[in-house]
């Protein structure tokens, strides 16, 4: 009756056989339900896997940059510390 209509969608599982026997018919058909949805989020998995695998770059590309940063920042204080305490001892500054 569908593929009159011009849907074109063939039932898996015809009246004839599920008015035999219900029970198998309906298992096939959850079955391939179950294996429809198992693919449906095997490869939506995949894909935010991957957009996730992206940010987690560019998130260490920054780690790294401001590790370099702090790194820089706490070179310059100890050098102005040294200075800063060198100074003291001479009594330039109180």
């Amino acid at each position: 009756m569908a593929e009159e209509k011009g849907i074109g969608v063939k039932m898996p599982v015809s009246y004839k056989d599920f008015k035999k026997e219900p029970v198998k018919a309906l298992l096939f058909i959850s079955l391939v339900a179950i294996g429809y949805l198992y693919i449906d989020l095997k490869i939506g998995y995949t894909q935010r896997y991957a957009k996730e695998n992206a940010k987690v770059e560019k998130l260490e590309m920054k780690v790294e940059k401001l590790t370099e940063q702090i790194r820089v920042a706490d070179s310059t204080l100890g050098g102005l510390s040294a200075q800063l305490t060198l100074l003291q001892k001479l009594g330039k500054i109180n």
